[in-house]
C-alpha cells in the first residue's frame, strides 16, 4: 500500500526551498521512497526509507513530515497530526 506525504517546512536553512509545502512523496510497500520537490527548479530523489529523508532533509525538525492519507486503526501506525492539504 502506499502511503502519500509532505513536508511542512517552518524554516529555510538552506534558503533553497522556502517555507510551507515545499515536497509531496510516496513511500512504497517495500519501504523506498519518491520525493519531488515544489520549487522553481523542481527535481525527483529516490531514497531507500523515510527515516533516510528525515535525517538529510528533516532540518533539525524545521521540515515535518505531515501524512496525507488516513491510516487504519487495524495497521497500528501512527499519524503524524497535520492539515490535509485535500481538506480530508
Amino acid at each position: 500500500m502506499l502511503k502519500r506525504f509532505h513536508f511542512e517546512r517552518n524554516k529555510d536553512i538552506s534558503g533553497t526551498s522556502g517555507c510551507g509545502i515545499v515536497a509531496e512523496g510516496v513511500i512504497f510497500s517495500n519501504g523506498h521512497v519518491a520525493l519531488t520537490w515544489l520549487s522553481d527548479h523542481p527535481s525527483i530523489n529516490l531514497y531507500d526509507s523515510i527515516r533516510d529523508v528525515e535525517l538529510i532533509h528533516g532540518h533539525q525538525g524545521c521540515t515535518r513530515i505531515v501524512y496525507d492519507d488516513p491510516v487504519s486503526p487495524e495497521s497500528g501506525e501512527k499519524k503524524e497530526v497535520g492539515n490535509n492539504r485535500n481538506g480530508n
